[in-house]
């Protein structure tokens, strides 16, 4: 560790960890790793307080004119560093961080529902984490000179281009950015001649560790194992993660036991690991690169090389031993007796027999030293690693087969960002190292076009430097580069074990496995929704996407995009610059639909609520704020404009038959949704209220799902005179569908004394309704209705006593609030393991929840369980969707009632 920073030693004991002195090489060079001196104990330091804020400040930061962070407690905002490296002699891995470039938008309407929600009385935490991104960069260390150019281009060392202080002209002194690895020492000189900055050292195995651990506790699908070319995500136990063994392959290897949070222990190695196999390669085939050279073990078979099993005992098994005849007997064997020289081997035979010698090694050497500590998990990363398929299923198979199945190898999908990531928690200031699990989504690299393994599209010149997502530095002018797919695996009979092959011979290594790292986005205002009944078992999506569902949604998906891309250039006023942003998001969002086809696992475990906001997501990427706005807009002005008509009509009724008559408005209106084929297809059959007063008239029960008799009683026998406290209700789509469906129903509830949250997207997606476009429906919905409006005035949607209001309005009894509250999400669907801090406070009274829409009804939270009474309303718009859940058809409505004792 650096010298300025003090160390908390451990006593004597189990447990300490045992530090890497600077002068050994942490990947085992120069020496057997294995006899490599143990060095004194030491913890990773951790600040012992952290800055002090104030909180109401935070609450008031800004205008929203202003281009600021979104920031949790931002008085000390330019304190965060932005950037931290680890040079190795290979590569060169960046994280750093980049502030969120939302709008602050603490207004009036705001501040009275965190107020009257309890969340302006102290805050969870007392230091600083800003919103934004944190982003993962390689370079090649021979190639520093892009690494710098990159660097200086986005002003990464002093702050980024988004920070205040580079925004003002400030120029500071004496920057220092946190680095680890011996290129730290190496290059120090170059960053101060070329950048001016100085390079703090960072312990090697402490970054290590630390990103690890990162990784592990922060990262929802960070772990994955890999057999037989199949993929499959591990969901760790926060409560159960160590002790664990973290086995790092670089140029050698080092083996690590780790008990805890800046506890571990060096406790083995070789100095057999990727140098070696990169070293002998490059003698024995005269490849130019590491990439080159796992290139060629694909096309390799080893049995021309190695002696097998079956080379010794004529072709057959060694079954009294559990020896098959694909088994390795000797690695290089068959050389002895072959009389042929080196140039008579085929170099990629010699390729694969290198790389299944040591990584079988690697395998039980890990395997060895787990047993020896009682050790079932074993995590592997490192240069060695780099997203190779068959590195990986060769190492799985050693340790499976040398503990019979009972230890476990398991990959990260950041491994090769540990020591970065570790450098970056070092900076005490961050406090990431004390962030939940919900407060780190990860998202995806967006713009990538590849067909075949080739890169297409126009040049997208400027626009490269507008993209977050590229983490590759493209100069301008350029085109925009993209990772390449790999096939899925194939048996080739080689040794009994199958062997992933890539398509067109290209193979996804360290350098075109960039999308299988995410930007992971630091969003400190999530949290777990507080209701749901077991957070643990939560699984949102209600079908599983196998390999037919992943064909038929990417269908749908492909058939509309021209008409959303249209639709996105509109909204953006038809120019050139939108048509050419309209062409880029159409290359990039094809191009993920195509890598995920031949991948599904690429991105981590995906389902339809993650391949849906992965079109939001790339959208607002190529600066497309909100697609549908115009469309929006004109639905609300038409829906507004009947409704007092309908709330007349719904004020006539008797109780019982106005309740009914809601239930069946929801469920009528939840056909205006722009993200159907079969609805958008309606609109070309009359005007908004027609097809509403058509789809009415179809609203006959039995629905599909009815459990509206149940809701009834609860309703107006169970809670009569004690009505529910408070509820949450999840709203859809703009138009009809929350003007002429949600909000009579929220009306209805009012009356009856309930306490009403509207809960609507943070962002936009498709034709859903934001937060922020609520609050004005309201008002204008209020303009004829006493109890909106005496509602909304509770809630704080309204502020200003409103022109144009009837006098017999006016006299309406004060009653419960209506409130409006964002969801966190930016997708048609919602899951509830990451809501925004809004939601989760205004859960905290809450006894009812009402989800609708298909989204967020039926796509996800279908089968999810809540620790208060549920309603889940829908109409079923989509006829694969109806056969699968229902054998139903589509148009089919779902009113499921699931209350709790």
């Amino acid at each position: 560790m650096a010298a300025n920073n003090s160390e908390a030693v451990l006593g004597e004991g189990e447990g300490r960890g045992v530090k890497h002195e600077a002068g050994e090489e942490a990947v085992g060079e120069g020496k057997p790793a294995a006899a490599a001196a143990q060095a004194p104990a030491a913890m990773l330091p951790r600040s012992g307080s952290r800055p002090q804020l104030d909180l109401s400040g935070a609450a008031i930061h800004g205008t929203s004119e202003d281009r600021n962070p979104t920031i949790l407690l931002p008085n000390q905002s330019d304190d965060i560093s932005h950037l931290a490296l680890d040079i190795g002699g290979s590569l060169i891995k960046l994280v750093y961080f980049s502030r969120h470039a939302e709008h602050s938008n603490e207004d009036k309407r705001k501040m009275s529902t965190k107020r009257r929600l309890g969340m302006l009385n102290g805050g969870r935490r007392s230091y600083p984490v800003l919103g934004g991104r944190l982003h993962f960069v390689k370079f090649e260390t021979g190639k520093l000179s892009e690494c710098l150019d990159f660097i200086s281009s986005k002003q990464l060392h002093r702050g980024g281009v988004d920070s205040p202080s580079w925004r003002s002209g400030a120029q500071p002194d004496n920057i220092v950015i946190k680095a680890t690895g011996g290129g730290a020492f190496k290059y120090a000189d170059l960053f101060k001649e070329r950048l001016g900055v100085s390079l703090e050292k960072e312990d090697e195995m402490d970054c290590l560790v630390a990103g690890a651990n990162f990784l592990l506790k922060s990262i929802r699908h960070e772990a994955f194992t890999h057999m037989d070319g199949q993929k499959e995500y591990v969901q760790i136990d926060q409560n159960d993660l160590f002790p664990f063994l973290l086995v790092n392959v670089g140029s050698g290897v080092s083996i690590i036991k780790v008990d805890g949070h800046g506890k571990f222990q060096r406790v083995s190695g070789t100095n057999v690991g990727g140098g070696t196999y990169w070293g002998l390669g490059r003698l024995m085939t005269k490849c130019k690169s590491f990439d080159e050279l796992l290139e060629l073990s694909q096309r390799g078979d080893n049995s021309t090389i190695d002696m097998l099993v079956g080379d010794i005992y004529g072709g057959l098994d060694y079954s009294k031993i559990g020896l098959s005849a694909s088994t390795i007997a000797s690695s290089f064997g068959k050389t002895i007796s072959d009389n042929k020289e080196l140039s008579d081997y085929r170099p990629e035979d010699i390729s694969l027999s290198l790389l299944r010698m040591i990584s079988y090694n690697i395998g039980q050497i890990s395997y060895l030293n787990a047993l020896r500590y009682g050790l079932k998990r074993i995590f592997f990363g490192g240069f060695f690693i780099r997203g190779h398929a068959y590195t990986m299923d060769t190492i799985s198979f050693a340790v499976n087969f040398w503990s019979k199945g009972e230890a476990q190898a398991m990959f990260l999908r950041h491994e090769g960002f540990l020591g970065a990531l570790g450098a970056f928690m070092s900076y005490e200031k961050h406090g990431l190292d004390d962030l939940r699990i919900h407060h780190l989504v990860e998202r995806f690299p967006m713009g990538a076009p590849y067909v075949g393994g080739k890169i297409h599209g126009p040049p997208l010149g400027d626009l490269n430097e507008k993209i977050s997502w590229m983490e590759k530095f493209v100069q301008k002018g350029t085109q925009i580069t993209a990772p390449v797919p790999v096939g899925f695996p194939a048996t080739t009979g080689m040794g009994g074990f199958e062997r992933p092959t890539a398509k067109g011979d290209i193979l996804r290594s360290d350098a075109s496995a960039a999308l299988n790292v995410g930007v992971l986005h630091l969003v400190p205002t999530l949290d777990v929704f507080p209701l749901l009944e077991d957070p643990k078992k939560y699984e949102p999506n209600t079908i599983d996407l196998d390999l037919n569902e992943y064909k038929y949604w990417f269908k749908v998906l492909s058939d509309h995009l021209p008409d959303l891309v249209d639709k996105a250039v509109a909204s953006e006023g038809g120019t050139d610059d939108a048509k050419r942003r309209g062409d880029a998001f159409a290359h990039a969002f094809s191009a993920h639909l195509a890598r995920l086809m031949e991948e599904p696992a690429a991105y981590g475990k995906f389902g339809l609520v993650n391949l849906l906001e992965l079109r939001e997501e790339c959208l607002r990427e190529f600066q497309f704020v909100d697609a549908y706005v115009s469309i929006k807009q004109r639905e609300n002005e038409a829906s507004l404009a009947v409704l007092p008509d309908l709330l007349m009509e719904l004020d006539s009724m008797n109780e019982e038959a106005r309740l009914l008559a809601l239930i069946e408005g929801v469920l009528a209106a939840n056909i205006f949704d722009w993200g159907s084929r079969a609805c958008v297809d309606l609109y070309h059959k009359g005007t908004i209220i027609e097809i509403y007063r058509m789809s009415r008239k179809k609203m006959q029960r039995p629905w599909r799902i009815d459990d509206f008799d149940m809701f009834k009683k609860r309703m107006l026998t169970d809670k009569k005179g004690q009505p529910y406290k408070r509820a949450l209700l999840f709203v859809d789509n703009s138009g009809a569908d929350v003007v002429l469906g949600m909000i009579p129903l929220a009306r209805e509830l009012l009356r009856h004394g309930t306490e009403v949250v509207l809960v609507a997207n943070s962002l936009p997606a498709l034709n859903d309704v934001t937060a922020n476009e609520l609050p004005g429906i309201v008002a204008e919905a209020a303009k004829h209705c006493g109890i909106l409006r005496k509602a909304a005035e509770a809630g704080g949607l309204i502020f200003d006593a409103m022109a144009g209001i009837q006098d017999d309005l006016k006299d309406e009894p004060v009653l419960v609030p209506l409130m409006v509250v964002e969801n966190g999400c930016g997708s048609p669907c919602i899951d509830f393991r990451q809501v925004s801090s809004e939601l989760a406070a205004a859960a905290k009274d809450a006894d009812l929840l009402i989800l609708e829409g298909m989204g967020r009804a039926l796509h996800t939270n279908l089968n999810a369980h809540f620790k208060c009474d549920t309603l889940k309303l829908a109409m079923v718009k989509n006829q694969r969707l109806a056969e699968k859940l229902f054998n139903g058809n589509i148009y089919d409505c779902i009113c499921k009632f699931e209350p709790v004792p």
